[in-house]
């Protein structure tokens, strides 16, 4: 990818945001969050996008009252998701499982899932114009839990928008509800996999011991004019297929080419990253990987290796300790990389009854750099890395990666510039 994608000029027609209920009684109750999920890092709102081509034999159907009648059946099972958030002593939070829904805009939009061209990665041209950021919604405590919006193209074809508060859910969590809810359009009675709340495996010991060392949260102090999360930042989507993953496992010692995509790939991005932001050479640079817990229970490569294997069921407890202790603080961004594979959460694979998606996946990176499934308009499977940068090193981290895979190519290498593979 040379530029950013440019930004399409289309008129969109919304029909007021309404409220979409369980189709059956559900239970009034409380739930508490755990001391894990409430944790102020968590506390953002989370846009993803998917965009369908016309299908020919759903014409007769129209996909808006279809999405509807499924999520009302859906949040049956997923009764919290249509609740609010409330928030107890010491910043606890808590689901009121109120029945009161979740926010719903149908639209329409005189655009052709053409005129996007080849634009369908992050971050999505005119975003704000496919998932409205309702009044009043984008609050943690007491408002709507989840935002759809659906909205029917000129083609035929739709985009299906959705925003999460990310302390209800993970990716995988999210993949869940919404498989449920495909499930239903399809004409399913209950989800074939029954949601499970158990968020108090992952609460805080009594008393709280902090047993393993928490750099995440070690706050830093920030002497740079590099700041990522007060300087004017970029956005920009990186594509790296099979020869780019090989050429980067090229880079590596002997011994350590058998690792995983995600960890050469992370390594390899973070070490372009550092160049690209000129830290003071005697700073700290850090990398925090966001790893999938569920079955943690009963830089340079090796670093990032170790980091993942770090996170034992022992560490994920005196986590929970840790931010119970010091009331739930941010994790550290300063002079951080922070990474999410999101490459295994099956968001590709969500049939509405219009097939797949050309692209289903988070709408943009910011804070978090996400590594994404992603086919492109060739055909090639590979992934496809969002990343936020101040505006300088952005263009230096282009042209470190730009440089760096045209060495790899005068030397012999088949890896074109992952900046012109999208």
């Amino acid at each position: 990818m040379a530029t950013p994608p440019t930004p399409l000029v289309f008129k969109v027609s919304r029909r007021e945001p309404v409220l979409i209920t369980p189709s059956e009684p559900t239970p009034h109750e409380l739930k508490p969050l755990s001391d894990i999920d409430d944790q102020d890092g968590l506390r953002v709102q989370i846009p993803l996008i998917y965009f369908y081509p016309c299908d020919p034999s759903m014409q007769r159907r129209d996909p808006v009252e279809v999405i509807k009648e499924a999520l009302a059946k859906t949040l049956v099972f997923y009764y919290p998701f249509a609740g609010r958030l409330r928030e107890g002593p010491k910043r606890k939070l808590f689901v009121e499982c109120t029945g009161e829904g979740i926010l719903f805009i149908e639209a329409d939009a005189d655009v052709t899932l053409e005129q996007f061209g080849d634009a369908l990665y992050p971050p999505i041209p005119c975003l704000k114009e496919l998932i409205f950021d309702v009044p009043g919604s984008r609050g943690m405590i007491n408002c709507p839990l989840l935002l759809i919006q659906v909205t029917r193209l000129k083609c035929g074809g739709i985009v299906f928008a959705i925003r999460l508060n990310h302390t209800m859910s993970d990716a995988t969590g999210l993949n869940q509800f919404l498989s449920a809810m495909c499930e239903m359009v399809h004409g399913a009675q209950t989800p074939s996999i029954q949601p499970v709340w158990e968020r108090q495996v992952l609460n805080a010991r009594n008393p709280p011991q902090v047993t393993c060392l928490h750099h995440e949260y070690d706050q830093l102090v920030d002497d740079t004019t590099d700041n990522v999360l007060l300087t004017k930042k970029t956005h920009r989507s990186f594509f790296f297929g099979s020869a780019h993953i090989s050429a980067i496992r090229g880079f590596a010692p002997l011994h350590l080419r058998h690792c995983s995509t995600f960890d050469v790939l992370t390594a390899f991005l973070w070490r372009c990253r550092t160049i690209a932001l000129q830290p003071n050479p005697n700073d700290e640079m850090r990398i925090l990987c966001i790893v999938n817990a569920r079955n943690r229970f009963n830089p340079p490569l090796p670093r990032v290796r170790k980091a993942k294997a770090n996170v034992t069921e022992e560490y994920m407890r005196s986590v929970a300790d840790l931010l119970v202790i010091k009331g739930r603080p941010w994790y550290t961004m300063v002079r951080s990389y922070l990474v999410s594979d999101v490459t295994r959460a099956m968001f590709a694979e969500m049939n509405l009854g219009w097939g797949k998606p050309k692209y289903g996946g988070p709408a943009k990176g910011n804070v978090a750099s996400f590594q994404i499934p992603y086919r492109t308009e060739k055909g090639e499977d590979g992934v496809l890395v969002t990343l936020c940068l101040p505006t300088p090193a952005m263009e230096r981290f282009v042209k470190e990666l730009d440089s760096t895979f045209k060495e790899q190519s005068n030397g012999g290498g088949n890896a074109k510039s992952p900046l012109s593979s999208l």
